[in-house]
């Protein structure tokens, strides 16, 4: 079968379960992953042809998008920041929303030279960052990467998680130090830190009902959802620990609930922490504060 009429199955068998610009977009990863072809090979070669192997792979990936199943999982990758990371059911997918928190991190201490990095450190080589409730890692290997002088320490709750991250630090080419530890019983967390940056579980159960079932079905919810009556349970525990961990002038960034965006920011400002910003992400919706001590 040539390749490019495969695209027209799936079409026809997912439309009426995704938009055509995500079946276009799913075509394209699976094409790469598959073939290790990118949408111009294909424009280039129109009459390239699948084999019998391929073929079965294409039906088996085509039954797992009709129960909703993530491509990310089906094809056990994907990309965040620029880099490659494996995920499965142990960590959630990594957001674009997420890389956007990672930029704001990456530019306010890009350089050595920086005046904040010079405030809040003895010396640049000595930042010290903590990613709380690190998933797949997507976080802290992205800022290990990316800030190499620093030296990048991350926890969460899953021993799988965990093992999932190491694998994409050692896979990037990354040093980070990995730590089992639930946030929520953690009274100290024992050493000082520049930077402490988290994504914690946020989304309450009244909003399931806005959740698509790829991501309600299939993702850890240990990760995703918190209770309605106190959704902002691990910023407060974060806020409380960042307080007592944090070095003088040191920096908190989170991820954060669209819609608790100023019930987010009083939190903190009860808390003790200055300079608090909001920040909105590409979709226009509050997404990520940063804050110092």
């Amino acid at each position: 079968m040539l390749l490019k009429n495969y695209k027209t199955i799936l079409f026809q068998e997912l439309t009426s379960l995704y938009d055509e610009q995500e079946i276009d977009s799913l075509f394209y990863i699976i094409l790469e992953k598959l073939h290790g072809l990118k949408r111009i090979d294909l424009a280039l070669k129109p009459e390239m042809v699948m084999d019998g192997t391929h073929l079965k792979r294409w039906k088996s990936i085509l039954s797992d998008l009709k129960n909703y199943k993530p491509v990310q999982y089906i094809l056990g990758e994907t990309e965040f920041y620029g880099l490659r990371y494996e995920v499965n059911e142990n960590t959630l997918i990594p957001r674009q929303e997420t890389e956007e928190l990672v930029e704001l991190i990456i530019s306010n201490n890009h350089s050595s030279d920086s005046e904040q990095v010079k405030q809040i450190t003895k010396s640049p080589n000595q930042l010290k960052i903590l990613d709380i409730g690190t998933g797949s890692g997507c976080i802290a290997v992205s800022l290990a990467k990316n800030l190499p002088k620093a030296a990048v320490f991350a926890i969460d709750v899953s021993e799988k998680a965990l093992a999932t991250a190491q694998k994409n630090a050692e896979n990037n080419h990354t040093n980070v130090t990995f730590l089992l530890k639930d946030i929520l019983k953690t009274v100290d967390l024992e050493q000082q830190f520049d930077i402490i940056v988290s994504n914690p579980p946020y989304v309450r159960n009244l909003e399931k009902a806005e959740i698509k079932p790829n991501v309600l079905e299939y993702e850890p919810h240990l990760a995703l959802f918190v209770e309605d009556t106190d959704a902002l349970l691990f910023y407060r525990k974060i806020a409380e620990l960042a307080m007592k961990n944090l070095n003088p002038n040191g920096k908190l960034y989170f991820e954060i609930n669209q819609y608790l965006g100023k019930e987010t920011v009083q939190l903190l400002k009860d808390s003790g922490f200055n300079n608090i910003e909001l920040k909105k992400d590409i979709y226009g919706n509050d997404r990520m504060i940063g804050c110092e001590k």
